[in-house]
Parts: structure tokens; C-alpha cells; sequence
């Protein structure tokens, strides 16, 4: 267990609360969830701009695990603007919506997205006999699931622990397995101590590696960039939660991420080892992060609990929305920054040049 960890489960005190209980983990039928979705942005543009792009993101609209209904497209542009706008595909087959606008300068572009969205929890078999190693032919095949990338990288440091963590199993199952444990062992999910664990923001295995912190996104660029090394294919799924508390409630929300591996005769894998830190061991809860830690989950936070750490290695809860899989997106129309780290909300470029001047709001209603 590293220093860190130690240090933080000192005197730690678990909150507790009512079950939140998902049906898959206990031995109860699939769940399946359908929510109705309203995906809202507003780019506010500069008083002296020429040329605006945009991409958003849609739900997947190729991911077995949910349906899309009722999806529609609402732009409000300003008088006088030229705006218009297209579904389009990046080099991964994934959906985005592009709008470029003229003529906007000093107002305000709106953009919504709502659908209805019914997803079913993913639960895959981890047997490690209803898989074998993989060959040179499989491998090349999923040669892209292997490429490192710009923030996905595996340093000869990286590189070591995880050769050390995996041993030479040769099992997929078996190998993802204990890089899965040893993640949990090496990285601490900064809302448990927000103020002095902080996430890199972009991203980074080298920086979760070597501060043995972070977000969703940066456990699971080390998780990536490890299992690359070692030849095991393995892909990042970018998506939301629909966080129960949340139900209803006017926010960004943030998004969250997840992985999948490869293995032969079964297929894609998925699991969620940022989530699983969440319940792997006591820890202290306070005013500093009890919402932090709450909303960083499905349905709420009700302590440590080992059958949800197994849980995430194989499955995934139901109360969510796939946007796209990959980073370093190559999009189309190219922007003029080149391929985007990752776009589960927006990506905005004004006369070329990437710009944060836009604001999201995704707002869910279950039904029931």
C-alpha cells in the first residue's frame, strides 16, 4: 500500500447510509434505467470575433448498452448571425454535432440536445477460463488499442510497475485483474481529500503515476497506458453519470469515464477502477468532501464495500450515457488545434484559437 494511502486511512471514518444497493451486484436481474435528457450549451462569443466552430457531444448512438429515442437538435442564433449545423463522424466512427458560426460577435449561441436514453447494466463474464492469451494476429487487429497517445503514456517507470503488477500472466482476465488492484493500490481519487489531492485536468498517466492521484480520467489514462504496455488492448469509453441526487437538478454534472479490455472469446470488457477506490476502504468523510465523494458515484456514497470493487472489475451500473470512446480525437471538420484530448461536453475554437467561453448544463428526469 503506498505512503499515501496509509496517511489518508489513518482515523478514517466511513459515512454510511441507506442501501443504494444496484440489483446486478446481488444477484437480482439486469437493471434498466431510462431517463429523458436535455443537454443544454451556451457559447458566449467576444465582441471582436470572426469565426466560430464548435463540436458537442451526442450519446453514441452505436453503443449496445443504450437506446436513443427522441433525439432533437435546437440551435438559438443571435439576429443577423450565419449559423449552421451537422451531424458529423471523427476517424473512431464517433458522433458529434458541428456548428459554425459568422456574424455572432458579442452574443450569445444556444444549443440543445434532448433524447431519451434506456440503458441497460453491463455485467460480462471474468472467467478466466472462458478466455486464452492473445496472439500476434489479435493484436494487430486492435493496434490502435495499444498506440499511447498524447497523455496516455508509459513511461519506462510505468512501464516497470506494471510489468511487475501483472508478473508474466499471460490470462487477460487474470492480467487485467491485478493491474486493476494494483491501480487501486497506487491511486487515490482526489475527492477524498480535495483540499491537497488534486487531479491533472487533462488526463495524464505520468502525472497519476507519480502523484498517485486524480480524477476518473486520470486513473484511467495510468490504467491504459499500463495495459498498453504489456500488449492487453485497451480503450477509454467517455460518458456521464445519471447521479441519483441529481435527478431533476439544473448542472453541469461534470462527466465521468471508464475502461474497456479486450479479451479473446469474450470481447470487450468494461470496469470502472475510479469508482471502485470509492469503496475499497474506510476513509474520512467531512463537510470538505462529503458532496464531492456523493456525487462522484452512481446513486450516493454508503461506505466501503468489496462486493462493489469486484463489481466494477467486469460490469457496469446502469445510471449511465456513453458520448464516445478514444482520446486524441481526430475531428471533423480538422480543428485548427489538431485532434481534441477527449470531448464528453464541447469543444469551441473562435477565429482558431480553442476558447472556454461556454457554459453546459446536463439536467436528467428517470423514469419510472
Amino acid at each position: 500500500m503506498n505512503k499515501l494511502k496509509r496517511l489518508l486511512l489513518l482515523g478514517g471514518v466511513a459515512m454510511t447510509a441507506g442501501a443504494c444497493q444496484n440489483p446486478g451486484v446481488y444477484g437480482g436481474s439486469l437493471d434498466v434505467r431510462t431517463f429523458d435528457v436535455t443537454h443544454d450549451f451556451d457559447l458566449t462569443i467576444p465582441a471582436d470575433a470572426g469565426h466560430v466552430d464548435a463540436w458537442f457531444a451526442l450519446p453514441d448512438d452505436g453503443e449496445p448498452l443504450q437506446k436513443i429515442r427522441n433525439f432533437k437538435i435546437a440551435v438559438d442564433a443571435p439576429d443577423g448571425a450565419t449559423v449552421a449545423h451537422r451531424e458529423v463522424r471523427d476517424a473512431f466512427g464517433n458522433r458529434f454535432l458541428y456548428l459554425e458560426a459568422d456574424g455572432a460577435a458579442g452574443s450569445v449561441i444556444g444549443v440543445t440536445t434532448t433524447f431519451t436514453v434506456k440503458r441497460t447494466e453491463s455485467v460480462v463474464s471474468v472467467d478466466p477460463a472462458a478466455t486464452r492469451p492473445l496472439n500476434d494476429a489479435e493484436r494487430g487487429i486492435h493496434a490502435s488499442s495499444l498506440a499511447m497517445s498524447t497523455n496516455i503514456v508509459a513511461t519506462p517507470e510505468i512501464r516497470a510497475a506494471a510489468e511487475q503488477a501483472i508478473g508474466g500472466e499471460q490470462n487477460p482476465i487474470l492480467a487485467h485483474r491485478r493491474l486493476y488492484d494494483w491501480t487501486l493500490d497506487h491511486v487515490q481519487y482526489w475527492v477524498k481529500s480535495p483540499d491537497y489531492l488534486k487531479s491533472s485536468g487533462i488526463g495524464s498517466s505520468t502525472y497519476t503515476f507519480e502523484q498517485c492521484t486524480g480524477n476518473c480520467t486520470d486513473f484511467h489514462s495510468l490504467y491504459t497506458a499500463a495495459a498498453r504496455s504489456q500488449g492487453l488492448p485497451t480503450r477509454m469509453v467517455y460518458g456521464s453519470f445519471f447521479k441519483g441526487p441529481l435527478d431533476g437538478v439544473e448542472k453541469d454534472q461534470s462527466y465521468h469515464c471508464w475502461i474497456e479490455f479486450w479479451a479473446p472469446k469474450i470481447g470487450w470488457v468494461p470496469l470502472d477502477v475510479a469508482v471502485a477506490d470509492l469503496y475499497l476502504e474506510d476513509f474520512e468523510v467531512s463537510e470538505a468532501n462529503a458532496d464531492l465523494v456523493s456525487l462522484t458515484l452512481a446513486d450516493g456514497y454508503y461506505g466501503p464495500d468489496p462486493a462493489m470493487v469486484d463489481y466494477y472489475f467486469g460490469n457496469l451500473d446502469a445510471r449511465r450515457v456513453t458520448w464516445h470512446r478514444g482520446r486524441d480525437l481526430e475531428l471533423q471538420p480538422t480543428p485548427a488545434g489538431g485532434p481534441v484530448n477527449a470531448l464528453p461536453k464541447c469543444y469551441v475554437e473562435i477565429d482558431g484559437v480553442a476558447s472556454k467561453a461556454w457554459t453546459r448544463t446536463l439536467t436528467f428526469r428517470e423514469k419510472r
